[in-house]
């Protein structure tokens, strides 16, 4: 068997490195921060809903609370007017029934997908408040593609599902789905963006260039 020697100045400066371990232990940073379990971000005054308003507003998003489902048929009938959009896709299954219901025949299953459609309707699982982000699993129908192919992403989401923080949503998501947490949970924060060319901003690059978020108060 081969050997290999190692030579004297490399043996002299792992002995240093040695002998400086043995006897000089720095110490911990932060000792007590496993035995603290006080979150960093302490909750405001304000309601969870009033913080996302607050926060999604200011990295971009567009924020409409609904009173109801009905106020939500509304509110997107006077979107897809004011736009000049010809197409709307939904890839809820019970939204979509209530859209037809209303007789909204403007917005279509999402699936099979529309590569000419202007935006796209999904659910979403939690609002994170003190972040103003949306979470999205592989659960939800289309929940890969839906929120990022499209124009224009529309999220709706119930009182309920609105927690501080992403630790709050990720227990509640454990809650819900047990031992089949879904395979792709993904925290979109604002419209896509990015400022790889030239560290110039581009909206829209890598998903939806715009992204409306519609809270609504009650079920029915």
């Amino acid at each position: 068997m081969q050997t290999f020697k190692t030579s004297k100045a490399k043996e002299n400066i792992l002995a240093k490195i040695r002998k400086s371990i043995s006897e000089e232990k720095l110490p911990m940073p932060y000792p007590d921060a496993e035995k603290n379990s006080e979150p960093i971000y302490t909750h405001s005054t304000y309601s969870p809903e009033e913080i996302f308003a607050e926060t999604f507003i200011s990295l971009g998003g567009k924020f409409i609370f609904c009173d109801s489902e009905l106020d939500l048929m509304s509110s997107i009938s006077i979107l897809y007017e004011n736009n000049g959009w010809t197409q709307i896709l939904c890839a809820d299954e019970k939204m979509l029934k209530l859209f037809h219901k209303n007789k909204m025949e403007f917005v279509l299953p999402a699936n099979p997908p529309m590569e000419s459609a202007n935006a796209c309707i999904t659910d979403c699982e939690m609002l994170v408040a003190r972040t103003g982000s949306i979470m999205l699993s592989s659960a939800q129908n289309m929940g890969r593609t839906a929120p990022m192919y499209y124009p224009v992403h529309i999220v709706f989401a119930y009182l309920d599902q609105v927690v501080f923080d992403i630790d709050d949503a990720i227990k509640a998501m454990k809650r819900k789905y047990g031992n089949n947490v879904p395979s792709m949970i993904n925290i979109a924060t604002g419209p896509s963006r990015t400022a790889d060319i030239e560290k110039t901003l581009v909206v829209g690059v890598h998903g939806p260039a715009k992204v409306y978020c519609f809270l609504i108060n009650s079920y029915n």
